[in-house]
Formats: C-alpha cells, structure tokens, sequence
C-alpha cells in the first residue's frame, strides 16, 4: 500500500520544525558530540493505540426486537430485513452480520476505528455461535494497532556514533534512512541524507540521563516515543533474540486447521540443509535497517505442511500484512464465485455488471469494451499504471484522493489510456475494481461471499481486511492474514482448486490464473498471479507466485508438488524482493528431493544472483 504522499507531507514539516531546533542554542551552549558514547545499544519503544474494544459479544432478539451485549453496555441493534448492524459510540467500532431465518452459526464481521499506523478501518469476522433460544455469542478480536520501533547505536571505528531505526510495522526506518547520532547536551540528534539531499536533522529529541530514556518525536506516528534500552535476550529485534541456540528441527504443530502435518522426511526433503538455512536466519547480523527481516517460512509438500518457523517476535495466531500478494486472493474470489454460480464471466463486461446489467449512454466504447478478465490481467487500459505519479488511477492518488469515498465508484471514472487488453500495467485499482465486480454480480457483501465460498470451507481463521474510507473491502492488497492460512492459497491453486476433496476453483481457473499468459515487469503474469522458472538440479522448473511489498509471498512449484510461503518485513526495499523471489531457488529447492534421488547425496545450494543472474521484480 502506498501512503508515501501522506507520510512526506507530515515529515516536511516535521523538518522544517527540526531545521529550526537544530540553529538553536544546545542546552549547555556548545556541541558535546561525544557524549553520544553514552547511548550506545539497543533501544526500544512501543506504542499502542487500541482498538480497545474487544471480548465477548452476545447478540439476542426478544418481542422488543434485537440487541447486543457488549463491554458491559446493551446496543439495540438495527434490524434490515436478515442484516443486522450496531455501532459504538464515538467511532470506536462497528458490527454486522446477516441472521436469516433459522440460522444456526452465522459469521458477522467488526469493523475497529482508523488505524493510526495504517490510516484505515479493517474487518475481521466475529463467528455467533447458538447460546440459547435466539440468543448468540462470539468474540470480537479486532487487530492491534501497535508500532514498535528499535535504535540501534553503535560506536565506529572513525570516532562517530552509528544508529539506525527499524520498525516491523511499516520499516519507516527506510524512509528516515538515519545514518548516525549526535548528542548536543541532552538534546538528540538523528542524522542522516534524506533522498540522496545533503546531510540534515531527520529526527530530535531529547536524553533523560536519570531514567535512562530518550523521547523522541514522530508526527506522523501518534507523536513523541519514549525509547528504553532494549536488555531482553528474547528481544524481538533478533530473529531468536540476542544469544539464540542451535537450530533444531521439529515439525509443526497439528490443529483443527484443515492443514495435515509432516516431517521433511517424510515428504523427501533434506533436513540437514533446511535446517542450515534455518540457522542462516537466524544468525542474520541486524546490521542495518537493509538487513533482511525474515518473520515467517513455510512450507507444505504433498499436502502436508512440514515447516513453520517464526522470527522477530511474530508467531502463527499473529496477522501479517500481506500487501500486493493480496491481490492473488482477489483473484480466487473471482474464480469462487464464478464456480458457485454467480452470474459472472470472464468475458463479463465490466461497466455492465456495475451498473446493473446496462451500459449507461455516452459511455467511452473502450470501457464499454472491457471485462472482468482485463481486469484480472492488468490490461483494462486505464491511466491507472502505480509507476506513473501523474496517471489519476495511480494507487497513491486513489488511496489519498478524498472527491469519493467508494475506491471502485471513483475508478470507474479514470479515464482510459489505452484499449483493453493492448497495454499491461502494474495498476492496484484493477483488481479492487475486479472485487467490486464479484459484489455486485453475487448482490451480497465481498466479506460474506469470502466467509461462505473460502474462509469456511477452508477453515481460515481470523483476518483484517483493509476497507476503503467507505468501508468497501479493498482487492488491491494489505489484507492481514493468519500465515497458515495463506499458504492454503498456494495449496489450493497446486490442488487444481480444491481443497479436502471439496472443488472450490474450476481447474480451467486454475490453469488460466498461474499461466505465463503475458509479461508485466519482465515476469509473466497470468490472473494476479506472477510466474517464474527456476533452475533445479539438471533442469528448470516453473513456478508461479503471489507476491507482495517486503517480502510477502507464496511460492508453488507445481512439478515438485511443492508450496512455500515467506512472510518479511522490508516494506519499500528491494531486499524484500529477495525474500521472495530468491530463498527458494537458493536454498529450499536444492533441499527437494525426488524419487530415485540419493538420500545421502550431500546438497549443493544454488547461489541464483550470480549464477542465474537478477531476476525481473515485482512489485
């Protein structure tokens, strides 16, 4: 997701305030640069901003009507029909669920207040299970809204003091891009060259020696963070915290999940060498704020999910952000409804579905030309390529653009730059344009249709789907995921589109959706969904990716039977293209083995930047 205007505009100013700090008087009247010695180590500071409502949520209808019990308090609840909806007060949340007659267990959704880090609503389902006649109770578990940042400063040998932040929410470290510290009395100092621009104050704030803290202050972050040394051995800023032990490895945990559980043996992959790749991350030296962030690998073989490792603190009931792999479930949305029967083609012209199954008069005849599978492609023809800042479906313009609240209503107004299906372009705005097409062809909520079509039938846990200012889900991507669940996705497409036996996908979907059907950014592209080969032993072998900004990822290689799954947390870095793109040829696809293969064969790992040389990127 792109929020980089928003953030620029805050930290201007925020600069411009620091510019003038920095032609003041220090607090003792001269420069003590070297009394940043002092702060050497590492520092932290977290913050948490809600939401704060959450718990148990009981929902019951009486001679008086429907109401809800929660927090304490008891909401009346509005009644349309079979869709039912409160709201705190105040903004703090909101709930709604559709309760047809005779429903037994029904999945609701509660949507929680803007997101300070995230500057938007999400939504995740709240599941009411029967508590009596005509009463239901669930939990509502809304995603925290938590920013931590670390400081590590560090002595040079050239007589500076060193520091860098990192931040696995957002890796606001990147853009700040502080080089080091300087120390001027108790005021602090965060240097650095912002975008290439002469050396400048990027941050201050001040040391309080007798706490031992230092504050320092993030406009467009909720404001001044305190910072405390940073002394726990489990600290999250190492993968495994500061001394970690030997990597050993065991097979992940069995749930009530729908995923089967395995060992690398027994799925014929070599255990030595994933555990040496294991070990490789967890030993990564966080030297700088380019250092790559590995949170999660896993990895499913033959139905089985055989590895699921977690590092930096993050764990398997922990959401992630998916950011534009996001995307390929937009397109298995696509694929779902269309098996279920809803009225929808990929041949389905787009501007028809949306206004009700007519063209309104003087449309453009290039967008009275596109359908749903332009979208899916990325070849609609708007002017809506998210590497052009001037073109007005640019995905920062549409996230920021406050003319229309409706992100899909707003896009059907972009005007067009080409005919449909001539020009290929990395555009966010088409597949949310795509999901809206599912809305309004199924006449049910996006979020419904997800719970009834793939969330259920594949027993995905919780989730936070980002919504658009009018509370529309968002098919461009950031959708937050449980990295269990996501995986499913890639097992899914490997599985022909089923899943325990239940048909969830057409196979025709499938095959047409992973395809190399055209190139986008020097990788081929089928329906949302990027395909690749890579070298493997005495061959090649192909592969095809949902990929998303900092490393998110799921790879299948349909040939070895094969789903792997990368979560990271390099947002805008391009290190975070080579999580994605490269572990798996370099480190995990020499570990496969296949029938006939000798099993004491020592594994030779592939180095795929200089023997294959770069890849192509996405986004």
């Amino acid at each position: 997701m792109l929020w980089a205007a928003k953030e620029t505009l805050s930290r201007v100013i925020a600069l411009c305030l620091l510019a003038v700090m920095a032609l003041s008087p220090s607090v003792h009247g001269q420069s003590q640069t070297s009394g940043a010695d002092e702060l050497t180590g590492l520092w932290k500071a977290k913050r948490r901003f809600g939401p704060d409502a959450r718990g148990p949520l009981v929902v019951q209808r009486d001679s008086g009507g429907w109401t809800a019990d929660f927090l304490g308090h008891t909401f009346p609840v509005h009644a349309n029909g079979s869709q039912l909806s409160f709201d705190l007060p105040d903004g703090q949340g909101s709930f709604q669920a559709r309760m047809p007659e005779g429903a037994v267990t029904v999945v609701g959704h509660w949507t929680t207040p803007n997101s300070v880090i995230h500057g938007a609503r999400f939504a995740g389902p709240v599941v009411l299970r029967p508590d009596g006649p005509n009463r239901w109770q669930g939990e509502v578990v809304p995603r925290n809204d938590d920013f931590t940042l670390y400081l590590m400063v560090q002595k040079r040998s050239d007589g500076t003091v060193g520091a860098f932040l990192r931040n696995p929410e957002r890796n606001i470290g990147t853009s700040y891009d502080v080089d080091h510290i300087v120390r001027e009395g108790n005021t602090i100092k965060l240097m650095g060259k912002l975008r290439g621009r002469p050396e400048s104050v990027l941050l201050s704030g001040e040391y309080h020696p007798d706490s031992q803290m230092i504050a320092l202050y993030f406009p467009e972050r909720g404001g001044t963070y305190d910072f405390w040394r940073d002394d726990d051995e489990q600290s999250g800023f190492y993968p495994r915290g500061k001394n970690p032990v030997r990597y050993v490895y065991h097979p992940p945990l069995a749930r009530d999940d729908g995923w089967a559980t395995g060992t690398l043996d027994e799925v014929g992959i070599d255990r030595a060498a994933i555990e040496k790749f294991i070990q490789m991350i967890v030993d990564m030296p966080m030297e700088s704020v380019h250092t790559p962030e590995v949170e999660a690998i896993l990895i499913a073989r033959h139905g089985k999910l055989v590895l699921e490792e977690y590092f930096h603190g993050e764990n398997r009931d922990h959401l992630h952000d998916t950011r534009s792999a996001g995307k390929s479930l937009t397109a298995t949305m696509v694929g779902a409804a269309m098996e279920a029967g809803a009225p929808l083609k990929l041949s389905s012209p787009v501007y028809q579905v949306m206004n009700g199954g007519s063209f309104s008069q003087d449309l453009d005849p290039r967008k009275r030309a596109m359908t749903l599978e332009h979208l899916l492609t990325m070849s609609a023809g708007f002017a809506c390529d998210d590497g052009d800042p001037n073109a007005p479906g640019n995905e920062e313009i549409l996230l920021e653009e406050t003319e229309d609240p409706v992100f899909y209503r707003y896009s059907l107004k972009v005007p067009m730059a080409t005919e449909p299906g001539e020009t290929v372009v990395y555009c966010s705005m088409m597949p949310n344009l795509a999901l809206a097409v599912v809305g309004r062809a199924t006449g049910e909520p996006v979020m419904d249709t997800f719970d009834r079509l793939i969330g259920g039938p594949m027993k995905w846990g919780t989730y936070g789907w980002y919504l658009d200012p009018a509370g529309n889900p968002y098919g461009g991507g950031s959708i937050q995921v449980l990295p269990r669940d996501y995986l499913k996705l890639g097992q899914l497409m490997l599985n022909g589109g089923t899943w325990h036996g239940k048909r969830i996908l057409s196979s025709d979907f499938v095959s047409r959706a992973s395809s190399a059907a055209r190139e986008l950014n020097g990788i081929q592209y089928g329906y949302l969904w990027w395909s690749i080969t890579y070298p493997y032993k005495n061959r090649t072998v192909r592969a095809f990716f949902a990929g998303g900004n900092g490393g998110q990822g799921i790879m299948v290689v349909p040939e070895l039977d094969l789903v792997i799954s990368t979560f990271a947390g390099n947002y805008g870095d391009r290190v975070g293209l080579h999580i994605q793109q490269d572990y798996a040829p370099d480190y995990i696809l020499p570990a496969v083995r296949e029938p006939g293969d000798d099993p004491s064969a020592p594994v030779t790992q592939l180095d795929f930047h200089t023997s294959y040389g770069r890849r192509p990127r996405t986004h």
